[in-house]
């Protein structure tokens, strides 16, 4: 039977004085029954005694696989649910885009080749309309992202997980939005070929203008789009700055709501993420390891999220994320099946490299 030793000062109490206790003071021992109504009228003491206002991490199954929208979760489900339907083609595109290097390099290395200057832009014009649709997709993504936060960090519930437990259909699309950028970001970082396509059409844009030059394709981007989705593909992980600076815009255009009920539901769901990768009970419920990818991906995505947002980010004392539990659950797996996410740790955060980041962190990350 368990129990529960109290001792306090207490001068009208008279039990088991006998312990030898100074004077005044009292000890007894509570059982269970005795413990609730002890709890029902010195709670605030429990709690202190059983620490049970430290946080607890979140101990729940968020069904990645087959969550379905409630009656309240329908209407921003359908809405997010149309762009998401999009990305798997996006990703597939991004994946298939070879580029136009041969035909730019023959056309740079023989300017007075007018056949190979047309074959050049002919190859460049139709890429330029993919990564246009690229950068538009980023566009509805963010819009989908502030639908997301709006509804899982209002009052309805009093805490994010509540939130993420019972609107599970809406925590299934926040994880696919993070799966989706991470995807996007790295297919786009070893293909040097979209910025080079970009570079060139721009280029050759504004020499046609000075020439004026009338070539199929020119209004294919205006100079303003263009200056926008030059910016867009200059960063190293545009996808992930989208979202960063969306998430941003979502606190700053909510001021009535706290910045914590964001970063509070970021949080929450790298460590649901952990619970389950690390709880036997929860993974074996997974019916395919690409589940675990995919769960393991939304973990690193939702702390670098993080660490982008909130103000001191993901690797400080004051973080809400366990930095060392998440990255043990990441080395724990295969290595060649984490390593691009621990490379995504190291290298695309912002905090990670700050003088108060824990040094135990940055050598689990080192290793």
């Amino acid at each position: 039977m368990r129990f529960l030793l109290v001792i306090l000062r207490e001068p009208n109490l008279h039990w088991r004085t006998d312990l030898g206790h100074p004077p005044g003071w009292a000890s007894f021992l509570l059982t269970p029954p005795e413990l609730f109504c002890w709890y029902r009228n010195m709670g605030n003491l429990l709690k202190v005694l059983t620490c049970t206002d430290l946080e607890q991490e979140p101990n729940f199954f968020l069904d990645f696989e087959n969550a379905q929208p409630t009656d309240g979760e329908r209407e921003v489900w359908e809405q997010v649910d149309v762009v998401l339907k999009d990305a798997r083609s996006i990703l597939d595109e991004l994946q298939a885009y070879k580029g136009a290097g041969q035909e730019i390099r023959e056309a740079i290395q023989n300017p007075n080749d007018e056949a190979l200057q047309e074959a050049s832009w002919a190859a460049v014009v139709p890429l330029v309309g993919k990564l246009k649709k690229f950068y538009e997709f980023s566009l509805r993504l963010e819009a989908a992202l502030h639908s997301l936060l709006a509804a899982l960090t209002n009052e309805t519930y009093d805490d994010p997980t509540q939130h993420l437990e019972r609107e599970q259909a809406l925590a299934k699309q926040f994880a696919e939005i993070l799966h989706f950028t991470l995807r996007f970001d790295e297919l786009k970082m070893t293909n040097p070929a979209i910025q080079n396509d970009f570079s060139y059409y721009r280029r050759t844009l504004s020499r046609m203008r000075i020439n004026n030059t009338q070539t199929e394709g020119e209004n294919e981007v205006n100079n303003e789009l263009a200056n926008r989705i030059s910016l867009f593909y200059a960063d190293a992980t545009p996808m992930l700055k989208t979202l960063s600076d969306g998430t941003t815009k979502f606190v700053s255009e909510n001021k009535n709501l706290p910045i914590e009920n964001t970063t509070d539901c970021l949080s929450t769901m790298a460590s649901v993420c952990k619970v389950m990768l690390e709880t036997p009970e929860y993974r074996s419920r997974f019916t395919s390891e690409e589940t675990v990818s995919f769960c393991l991906r939304v973990m690193v995505g939702v702390i670098i999220l993080y660490d982008y947002v909130h103000p001191v980010g993901a690797f400080s004392k004051s973080s809400k994320i366990d930095m060392k539990g998440c990255i043990k659950v990441l080395r724990d797996q295969p290595p060649n099946s984490v390593e691009g996410l621990l490379n995504a740790l190291r290298y695309t955060t912002k905090h990670l490299n700050d003088e108060s980041t824990n040094k135990t962190i940055k050598s689990m990350l080192q290793q």
